[in-house]
């Protein structure tokens, strides 16, 4: 199944399948990191998925500490592990285009292969904010 994601990945951005699996591998363990409700169930449908996240955050040095990953989990923190994203898909060498491209393949496969309808968006696996409209109101006060 992760194969499939990265082969198909590869073919919607131009990228090499190396270059495809590195970038799926970063944006798995933003969403991960930013303990999204949909990484985790990337990682329990897809075999290797969490894996792939694990590996790749390690290679790229991302934070593993207990009290790291509750600081990535703020809002600051949420916003900071996306900005670093975006840097890293850069330095792995993606230019704007292919993650445009990039992001939007990730969740037609997940929509495709998963029926996994929450994501209309690529937003909704790494940013999002998952209260509802009530809980924001009560979160807020």
């Amino acid at each position: 199944m992760l194969k499939n994601m990265i082969k198909t990945c590869a073919d919607d951005t131009g990228l090499t399948q190396i270059k495809a699996r590195e970038a799926v591998g970063i944006v798995l363990n933003t969403a991960e990191r930013q303990g999204s409700p949909l990484a985790e169930a990337v990682f329990r449908k897809m075999p290797g998925a969490r894996t792939l996240s694990a590996t790749t955050g390690a290679d790229h040095g991302a934070a593993t500490g207990v009290i790291a990953r509750l600081i990535e989990q703020t809002p600051g923190g949420r916003r900071h592990v996306g900005e670093g994203m975006f840097a890293s898909l850069h330095k792995a060498g993606l230019g704007h285009k292919q993650i445009s491209q990039l992001l939007p393949a990730i969740s037609k496969y997940m929509q495709i292969t998963y029926g996994m309808e929450a994501f209309g968006h690529i937003g909704d696996l790494v940013v999002a904010d998952m209260l509802t409209g009530s809980d924001r109101t009560a979160a807020a006060a």
